[in-house]
């Protein structure tokens, strides 16, 4: 009979520590939480300190049987939740339910699930840590204020099943405030001019610069006649050749928003998704005769902090594998902001020695794809430098200049192995400029001017709205799947080519908060409020304390806001068309992603349709019709002509108002990859991408 019983959250973590602990251990999973606050009511006494009072959840009567069981049986019980304030919280409920005294050495944390790592923090147990459970007893009483309050309101006012809290509508916020930028702004007119350049066979691309050696920049067509009158015949001289090396420093290892945003970029997977493989590869993964491995280091981080224990075995890789010279030399350590709380390691993988290539056969495709990004990122940020032969070649013809770029890696380092992607996807890639020297000519051909608009700023995706909620300090990293799921959930936003947009009732919403509640919505106070949970954590304030401030001037908002809310009725709108299968009007209605068309005899009956989208652009085709955006079966959106089935006129590409500079055919947006692309139809006009 083992000894020891020792608890976590998961069966599949059950599983991977039991392997290493032996047979005086038995590690059996919670299966997470077992007590929380009442969904049914609030569940704080606010008048006796804010008191939680939990009650155990639904459902977990046979685990708690189990657990009490076990624990009868064992001689000493450790508490092996996750290391991180929700995991201490969980410890600090069992604890209680068991009646395991907090006070005695009770409690294990561990960065990885390693035989070295799990052995190590037997040795060290502590007891339960009351500042990180108090300051996620604080954000649960915070949000439970929040939620539990304003969201009966917006019942009445609105709608049920609406609500409203702390990060996530700070998150609605940021997206439709973007929402609003790009609504209003004003494209402005640019030019630039492109060239081929020819030397000794060799071409290569050169643009406009300037005018005697100053930028100019064109801003319409008659500045770029004005260039062009000034060049005189095809040949340019060399005026000046600058060779520069340039050093590109690797990207740290991933924190939990990094890797969010990495693995949307790399591997286009979703915030969720992301972490749900993470967890997997965390908690450990069977590979074969060697049995449940945990793959990573825990998921959830702020920090880009690397043991040194991790950066000695990385370095004996690097050398092993690539060389001496391509391991890191005189490695600065990162600078921890006052937003990070650095509990925890950057996520590497456990072992530098399991290669992605050793593990593939043992994993699924997105284990696989996930624990490959991690690894080669953390193997890359142990690396030297890269370096790169820069060449800047000036070229001139009657004070008109023009300008070519060229990089070339010299010594290849970090990325040998890996390379960041920017915001858009993409790679930097070599750029070769054949050898020129000073006073040689060249001959420019193909001088193609190039009208541009300036773009709007771009959407929210979700890697990009995580990445500013962490930048802006709101929320951790255990929050942002939940607000990002919580804010679609309700339908606040809708996802159009994975980009976020406000719908109606989002911006109801969020316009009855702003107006009643604003420092719910502020984003200065909602940044303060992490760095009070946080001084909760240090231990250096009082949790009440925190609680009590915060609720006393909410406490007279909801006063007002309970007088002075207005009811605001969502009315159907009549369609102006009747319901097709029994006579009756049909109406618009507001759904959860927005509005939709159904019968004014419901439930007599259910007849639903989407609302046939007009999108201002004529039919090529026919020429009389308007071109409407309609779904397939499948939900997938297309375009066709509202003269169908008279005209047959269908495009997957979203057509645009504009004809085609070039050849006065149709424009049509284009999804490509990393962003979409306005492209003509019958010819090769493409324009800038937007990303």
């Amino acid at each position: 009979m083992a000894e020891n019983l020792v608890i976590v959250e998961s069966p599949s973590k059950a599983k991977t520590i039991e392997k290493y602990l032996g047979k005086k251990f038995k590690v059996i999973a919670s299966m997470g939480h077992v007590r929380d606050l009442p969904k049914s009511q609030m569940g704080i006494e606010i008048e006796n300190d804010y008191n939680p009072k939990y009650i155990t959840i639904r459902g977990k009567g046979p685990v708690l049987k189990d657990l009490r069981s076990a624990a009868k049986k064992a001689k000493k019980i450790y508490l092996a939740a996750d290391p991180d304030r929700e995991g201490e919280a969980i410890a600090w409920h069992i604890a209680n339910t068991l009646n395991i005294d907090i006070t005695s050495d009770c409690r294990v944390v561990f960065n990885e699930i390693t035989k070295e790592a799990i052995k190590e923090s037997f040795k060290k147990p502590r007891p339960i840590n009351m500042n990180l459970v108090d300051a996620q007893q604080a954000r649960r009483v915070l949000d439970r204020l929040v939620g539990y309050n304003i969201s009966p309101l917006l019942w009445k006012k609105v709608k049920k099943g609406l609500s409203a809290g702390r990060v996530q509508s700070v998150a609605l916020r940021l997206i439709i405030e973007r929402e609003k930028e790009i609504t209003v702004f004003q494209p402005e007119e640019y030019w630039s001019i492109k060239s081929k350049a020819i030397s000794k066979k060799n071409t290569f691309d050169t643009f406009f610069y300037g005018i005697n050696g100053k930028k100019l920049e064109l801003s319409s067509e008659n500045d770029v006649n004005n260039v062009l009158s000034q060049i005189d015949g095809n040949d340019f001289t060399v005026q000046s050749v600058t060779r520069k090396e340039r050093k590109r420093n690797p990207a740290t290892a991933f924190t939990t928003s990094l890797l969010q945003q990495e693995a949307a970029r790399k591997l286009n997977m979703r915030a969720k998704k992301t972490m749900m493989i993470a967890q997997q590869l965390y908690e450990g993964i069977s590979l074969g005769s060697g049995g449940q491995v945990g793959l990573i280091t825990y998921m959830r981080t702020d920090s880009t902090r690397i043991s040194d224990v991790a950066a000695e075995e990385a370095k004996s890789y690097i050398k092993d594998t690539y060389g001496a010279d391509y391991i890191a030399t005189n490695k600065k350590s990162e600078k921890k902001s006052d937003k990070v709380q650095d509990a925890h390691e950057a996520i590497r993988p456990t072992s530098t020695l399991r290669t992605p290539d050793t593990i593939k056969a043992h994993v699924s495709r997105d284990q696989y794809r996930l624990y490959k990004l991690i690894w080669e990122r953390f193997i890359a940020s142990q690396m030297a430098s890269a370096i790169l032969d820069t060449v800047k070649v000036d070229l001139i013809n009657n004070d008109v200049q023009f300008r070519a770029n060229g990089s070339v890696v010299k010594f290849p380092g970090f990325m040998k192995v890996y390379i960041e992607s920017n915001d858009d996807g993409t790679e930097e890639k070599d750029r070769i400029l054949p050898p020129l020297k000073e006073g040689e000519t060249v001959q420019l051909e193909e001088i193609l001017p190039e009208q541009h608009f300036t773009q709007p700023p771009p959407r929210y995706t979700e890697a990009r709205l995580v990445k500013t909620l962490e930048e802006l300090g709101i929320g951790r990293p255990s929050t942002y799947v939940p607000t990002l799921e919580t804010i679609q959930k309700r339908g606040y936003v809708s996802l159009d080519n994975k980009r976020f947009v406000p719908t109606e009732l989002g911006q109801i919403v969020f316009d009855l908060v702003l107006e009643f509640f604003p420092e719910v919505i502020n984003i200065e106070f909602t940044v303060q409020m992490e760095g009070d949970l946080d001084k909760i954590e240090d231990g250096n304030i009082n949790w009440i304390q925190i609680i009590d401030n915060f609720y006393q001037g909410f406490e007279k908002h909801l006063v007002i806001a309970e007088k002075e809310m207005q009811k605001v009725e969502i009315k159907d709108e009549p369609a102006g068309e009747d319901c097709e299968l029994c006579g009756s009007p049909m109406v618009f209605k507001m759904g959860r992603y927005g509005k939709f068309m159904a019968c004014s005899n419901f439930p007599d009956c259910r007849n639903t349709k989407a609302i046939v989208k007009e999108i201002d652009v004529n039919c090529p085709n026919c020429k009389d019709g308007r071109i409407i955006e309609r779904k397939s079966k499948k939900n997938r959106i297309f375009y066709g002509c509202n003269n169908y089935p008279e005209c047959d006129f269908l495009s997957w590409d979203k057509p645009i108002a504009r004809p085609c500079p070039k050849c006065e055919n149709l424009l049509v947006e284009k999804k490509m990859k990393k962003g979409i692309q306005v492209q003509c139809v019958s010819c090769d006009y493409k324009e800038d991408q937007q990303v």
